[in-house]
């Protein structure tokens, strides 16, 4: 299988991922939250540092778990459009419409 070649939007997001991430890891070493995510060590290394842009949705999912962290602000944190609000911040989480039942 062939893979496209990451758009820059994508890399950007990838390295404001790894960013995130190594804030909230704080003083935690990259091995215990590693182990605790149940990825390899050198997996959170290629993400923390931006080297993988893309990681899948399990294993962002299992580290923001392990950090404390909720999928809503590390999409607030990481989105370009909403990059430069804080992740505290409601307006920056998307709005989900759901279909009326009533017509």
């Amino acid at each position: 299988m062939v893979r496209l070649p990451l758009t820059p939007a994508e890399v950007e997001r990838g390295q404001r991922l790894g960013a995130l991430l190594r804030r909230a890891r704080g003083c935690r070493s990259m091995l215990e939250v590693a182990l605790a995510s149940r990825i390899s060590p050198e997996t959170l290394r290629k993400i923390e540092s931006g080297r993988v842009a893309t990681p899948s949705f399990p294993t962002v999912a299992a580290i923001a778990g392990t950090l404390g962290l909720s999928l809503d602000a590390v999409w607030a944190e990481i989105e370009t459009d909403r990059a430069e609000r804080t992740v505290g911040d409601r307006s920056a989480l998307p709005v989900v419409r759901r279909p009326s039942l009533v017509s």
